[in-house]
């Protein structure tokens, strides 16, 4: 089965339920004589609905319907945000300068309107102390509580402990910089 519309010619079935130009229901006529009233008002014959029994065929400009898909679908595509999820990994054992390389790594992707997955890893003893990652999480979610809000709670997930940053709503993304590349 074919996903293409079929108009006109195209259609291969005895008799179709005719639907007007104006969306009247004209019935069940056979298909010389539904293609010869398309052919009386200057439209095409489409075949809206062919799983139907028979097959619902409308008289409409074929090339305006299309034109008219065309632009909803790009309308549609222009409507819808594209999420993304930056990464950031930290250990329990943190130094305060690390912490605050990582935040202000967190802080950008946050500002620049991305979800931001932050993951704690714990290796050896580090994995009998979950609530040491459980602080330094909370910790960083209260920094940056200006820019997002945590949007799935810390959990522990084997080795790491996990948890989900994402932007405010009313926040607008700021533009990516591009830095100059230093000459040679």
């Amino acid at each position: 089965m074919s996903s293409e519309t079929r108009i006109n010619e195209r259609i291969r079935v005895p008799e179709v339920r005719l639907v007007g130009p104006n969306g009247e229901q004209v019935g069940i006529v056979r298909i010389e004589d539904a293609l010869r009233l398309a052919q009386e008002a200057d439209l095409d014959l489409v075949e809206v609905a062919p799983q139907a029994r028979p097959p619902v065929a409308k008289l409409m400009d074929f090339g305006k319907f299309k034109y008219e898909s065309a632009q909803k679908a790009r309308e549609s595509r222009r409507n819808q945000q594209l999420t993304v999820i930056k990464e950031q990994k930290l250990r329990p054992k943190i130094d305060q300068h690390d912490y605050e390389t990582k935040k202000g790594h967190v802080s950008r992707f946050l500002a620049a309107g991305n979800k931001v997955k932050v993951t704690i890893m714990f290796r050896g003893r580090e994995q009998s102390r979950p609530e040491l990652g459980f602080r330094l999480l909370q910790k960083l979610a209260d920094d940056v509580t200006e820019l997002g809000f945590v949007e799935s709670s810390p959990k522990q997930d084997g080795r790491n402990m996990i948890m989900v940053l994402a932007p405010h709503k009313n926040v607008k993304p700021k533009a990516v910089k591009a830095e100059p590349a230093p000459e040679a």
